[in-house]
């Protein structure tokens, strides 16, 4: 046997891994203490020894050796890899006594040692675990519904910002209900934030498909957004889900409003009096949708039979596709349709 402690130390930790591959706990905590008596300039016998504890679920007196193992490496300018190492093993510690917070902390002080795919992960991984019992600990869907009862009355009172408040509250309580999110898009339609009314909107139809007021929503803020054609369409879907036709004459009156906004001759904002001529085709000329439709031979031909009888037209509309495309070009301010 050699004299030299460093290498009887190494013998020892030697030892230690066996018993410990073993699951020989006790008997690998005993080694590697031994190695540590005989060599202190060496932190993987401490290291070593908090993976046996962490094992053995002894996490508390495995984080103080951790930290132990950081103090005494950077005294003796120990490889930064050990030390990042200690430090993981004491944010993986702290995740099995469900302090995440002390877990995120350690796990970037691990990162700052040593950058590695594994600590990374660790780290990500604790951070959604957190905000997912953030989240689980805020649910309350009796203090959701009060939420937004409050918004409901903001919003009779037209203080949007106030209401807003209160269905973001509500969602926070409980993000299932599809009701918030509904009246929020509303809100925000009414302060023109035409982005976060369409985000609401969507969300609603993807939490349940058949909630027709989700697609009103929606309708409205493509409406907003002078895509008149694809309001229609959405109006369209709502009736279809509409099957008890509580909402029929919301969705009929956003279908006037529509088809009204597409007709120039009923004023609508696109192709009216305060647009020139000049305008709307220098307009239409920058949208490549138009011009594939007016490129197109066919619709070329059904524009000129529109054009020598105005009657062809409603003819031509009984086919969806040339209807979408004239419609498109009424949209546009290209075609007028009496």
């Amino acid at each position: 046997m050699s004299d030299d402690p460093k290498q009887q130390a190494l013998n020892e930790k030697e030892l230690g891994n066996k018993a410990y591959k073993q699951r020989q706990f006790e008997e690998a905590l005993t080694h590697y203490d031994k190695a540590w008596e005989l060599d202190n300039s060496n932190i993987t016998f401490l290291t070593n020894k908090a993976a046996v504890l962490f094992e053995q679920e002894n996490y508390p007196e495995c984080i103080k050796v951790c930290e132990d193992a950081v103090e005494k490496g950077r005294d003796i300018r120990a490889d930064f890899k050990l030390i990042a190492r200690a430090l993981q093993r004491i944010g993986n510690a702290y995740v099995k006594l469900n302090d995440l917070d002390s877990a995120i902390k350690f796990y970037g002080k691990s990162l700052t040692e040593h950058r590695t795919p594994d600590t990374l992960q660790k780290l990500r991984d604790t951070e959604k675990a957190k905000k997912e019992q953030e989240k689980a600990a805020y649910y309350n869907p009796e203090l959701a519904d009060k939420a937004r009862e409050a918004g409901n009355a903001l919003f009779k009172e037209s203080k949007w910002p106030d209401a807003i408040e209160q269905y973001t509250e509500a969602i926070k309580r409980n993000d299932k209900d599809v009701r918030p999110y509904s009246n929020r898009a509303v809100c925000y339609l009414k302060l023109m934030a035409v982005h976060e009314a369409e985000k609401d909107a969507n969300k609603c139809i993807e939490l349940d498909p058949d909630f027709v007021r989700g697609y009103i929503r929606k309708a409205a803020v493509q409406f907003a957004k002078k895509d008149y054609q694809e309001s229609i369409d959405t109006l369209r879907e709502a009736q279809a889900r509409d099957k008890d036709n509580k909402a029929s004459r919301e969705i009929q009156q956003q279908l006037n409003k529509a088809y009204a906004a597409m007709n120039p001759f009923t004023g609508g904002a696109q192709g009216g009096a305060e647009e020139s001529q000049e305008e709307v085709l220098k307009r239409a000329a920058q949208d490549p949708e138009i011009q594939r439709i007016l490129s197109d031979p066919v619709m070329q031909q059904i524009l000129q039979q529109m054009q020598a009888d105005p009657k062809a037209a409603q003819e031509h509309l009984k086919n969806p596709q040339i209807a979408n495309n004239i419609r498109k070009l009424m949209n546009a301010g290209i075609l007028r349709v009496a």
